[in-house]
């Protein structure tokens, strides 16, 4: 070891070499708030609670902030990704390729559960949330040497994603083809929909906080290392694996529910 890794504190250096984990703890909150909605989604769906109402109320602003929550940190890990290439190389040469790969297979895992939804009968959903993701990965790649920019690139698809569903409410789209921007027929309502506009907004908000919290040495703000308390570590272990768990919970739920009786085998 080195004379100056010897004097470097030892914070700092868990800081550089580690993941950071209040943002794994954060995903992990999220990832629990998205399986909670699930789960509440399959007793409504199922006649199991028929009075339940998801998209109004306490439910609606639930489902709204776990999906904020989850794909703000999106644009955090992003720059933290980048910040990390820079750091070990001094530059990012091929790092936009590994973000298309990954971008592209998680728009490719998001089209196979898709499938799998519209053949259990609950509707094609042409953006859910891993294409988004997916392609935030990719589209959102340009924008990670941006601070405030993407602050203001926020507010202006929050405006116009607000505009794209006043438009769709009064009835003046009769195609799909649009929906991936956010512009709908007025009854269309797929199981999982994050269309371009506002949700791509909420991924550059991720990449501004990214950005004005982290740089190439770290966090540019105090924070105890509390990521051994086994709260938190229990909650990083589901933000780590967050994809894997996005793919299984469901059907997870339904054998659940299945085996207890609440749904006969074979529905």
């Amino acid at each position: 070891m080195s004379t100056a890794q010897q004097t470097m504190p030892a914070q700092a250096m868990r800081t550089r070499t580690s993941r950071f984990w209040e943002v794994d703890t954060l995903r992990g909150v999220a990832i629990v708030m998205m399986v909670i909605f699930h789960f509440m989604w399959d007793l409504w769906a199922y006649q199991i609670m028929p009075d339940l109402v998801l998209y109004a109320g306490f439910w609606k602003y639930f489902q709204r902030t776990t999906a904020s929550l989850f794909i703000v940190l999106v644009g955090v890990s992003m720059t933290l990704s980048y910040r990390a290439a820079v750091r070990a190389k001094g530059n990012t040469d091929g790092l936009f390729r590994k973000f298309l790969v990954r971008g592209l297979r998680i728009i490719g895992i998001g089209v196979a559960v898709a499938v799998v939804m519209w053949a259990a009968g609950n509707g094609f959903a042409h953006i859910g949330v891993l294409q988004l993701i997916g392609f935030s990965i990719i589209a959102g790649y340009p924008f990670l040497r941006f601070k405030w920019l993407n602050l203001v690139l926020w507010i202006l698809f929050n405006l116009i994603g607000g505009i794209f569903i006043l438009i769709s409410e009064l009835n003046l789209i009769h195609t799909t083809w649009l929906v991936f921007f956010g512009l709908t027929p007025r009854y269309y309502a797929p199981p999982d929909f994050f269309p371009i506009f506002p949700w791509f907004g909420v991924v550059l908000l991720g990449i501004f906080i990214g950005n004005m919290a982290y740089d190439e040495q770290g966090r540019r703000f105090p924070l105890p290392e509390w990521g051994d308390f086994f709260l938190f570590r229990g909650l990083q272990f589901l933000g780590r694996h967050s994809l894997l768990i996005y793919v299984i919970h469901q059907p997870l739920l339904m054998a659940l529910l299945m085996v207890t009786g609440f749904i006969p085998m074979g529905f």
